[in-house]
């Protein structure tokens, strides 16, 4: 196909996991087959995974490029009995004593094209050769089209006409929601929460004809990278390494502003008051710097405690460019309240007179608490 034919809106990988969710749920729309496109690293993968986590049933993971068309065919025998030659189905497909579960064909318009025919019986008949899909079973399929820079077969229309689409694009905020809970180096949440074009620059890339660039699992590299005891040199030669040369050269330069912006572990022994606002940061990569570092430090309550004085002090922060400084103070205080009630820490919120005193204004502002 040329150009992008995906005529349906993009939505976040958190939507598209919502829905087959809710689609594994109902009986009848779980025999319709769906098909997640997305460029490399979104996270089509996981989120498959991740729903059949969430129902508590099996997942068969066929990566298509790594398989033979007869690995799903089959194998052909001889029937002496029958004076017919019939065919074996093979031992990782569902069997009837699994009665539901989630069958992913990841990688299928990449999948040499022999192989696409019997993927798509399975997909259009629920059933290839004498094998046939139990009926608790649903089908997702994963791949990338032309326009995503991909290796790619087309698919037709009336493969495309059985199937529910999903035009599944990286969103920032679902990105880093994702690192948050994963523990990723503060550093790179920081820097993408001020440069979230920079999550997935494919576009970008395919236009400059470049082969390595950025995307949400090279990010994820980057983290672990980062939090490894490389030294720094060393350190520099795999991020380009992982996302080329461009983006780890703008990714240093900002990464020297979060670190020189502000010092969280001098502000974690700081006294609230005049020696706080002295260490508040001056720009704008350095306040979410110092946001995402005081998220990671914030493991024990005496800490946590202190990162919410912290954050109550931002408006004293001496600036000579304007901050969105409040904009600022809620996204710290949401992202510590989400810290604190997966860990258990939520009495230190309620209990805290700068989390109380944050909570008042925002009423008195109109604001919900």
């Amino acid at each position: 196909m040329l150009g992008n034919p995906m005529n349906i809106p993009p939505v976040s990988i958190a939507a598209a996991k919502s829905a087959l969710v809710e689609q594994f749920g109902d009986p009848v729309l779980r025999r319709r087959a769906s098909m997640l496109w997305g460029t490399r690293g979104v996270g089509k993968s996981s989120v498959v995974r991740q729903v059949a986590e969430h129902h508590g049933v099996p997942l068969i993971d066929l990566r298509l490029t790594t398989i033979e068309p007869v690995d799903i065919r089959g194998a052909i025998y001889a029937d002496d009995r029958l004076e017919k030659t019939v065919w074996f189905p093979p031992e990782f497909l569902p069997q009837a004593d699994q009665p539901e579960g989630l069958l992913f064909l990841d990688e299928l318009t990449a999948a040499d094209q022999r192989l696409q025919v019997s993927a798509y019986s399975l997909i259009l008949d629920r059933r290839v050769g004498r094998y046939e899909l139990p009926p608790g079973w649903m089908v997702v399929a994963a791949g990338n089209a032309s326009f995503h820079g991909a290796v790619c077969h087309d698919m037709g229309t009336a493969l495309a006409d059985r199937m529910f689409h999903f035009n599944v694009q990286t969103v920032v905020d679902a990105f880093l929601q994702h690192a948050m809970a994963n523990d990723f180096a503060p550093e790179v949440m920081a820097y993408l929460k001020v440069r979230p074009d920079k999550l997935d620059d494919t576009q970008a890339q395919l236009a400059a004809d470049h082969l390595i660039g950025a995307s949400p699992r090279g990010w994820e590299d980057v983290s672990n990278v980062l939090k490894s005891g490389l030294g720094e040199s060393a350190k520099r030669v795999f991020v380009q390494g992982r996302i080329g040369a461009a983006n780890a050269a703008e990714f240093f330069g900002v990464l020297r502003e979060i670190q020189s912006g502000a010092d969280v572990i001098k502000l974690l022994a700081a006294r609230s008051g005049e020696e706080t606002a002295a260490l508040l940061p001056r720009t704008l990569d350095g306040l979410y710097g110092m946001i995402y570092g005081l998220l990671a430090a914030a493991n024990d309550d005496p800490t946590l405690d202190r990162a919410l004085e912290i954050i109550e002090q931002l408006p004293d922060a001496r600036t000579q460019v304007a901050l969105p400084i409040r904009e600022a103070q809620t996204l710290a205080m949401e992202l510590l309240m989400q810290k604190a009630l997966e860990g258990g820490m939520e009495g230190t919120i309620l209990d805290s007179p700068a989390y109380r005193r944050y909570s008042e204004r925002r009423q008195r502002e109109g604001h919900d608490a």
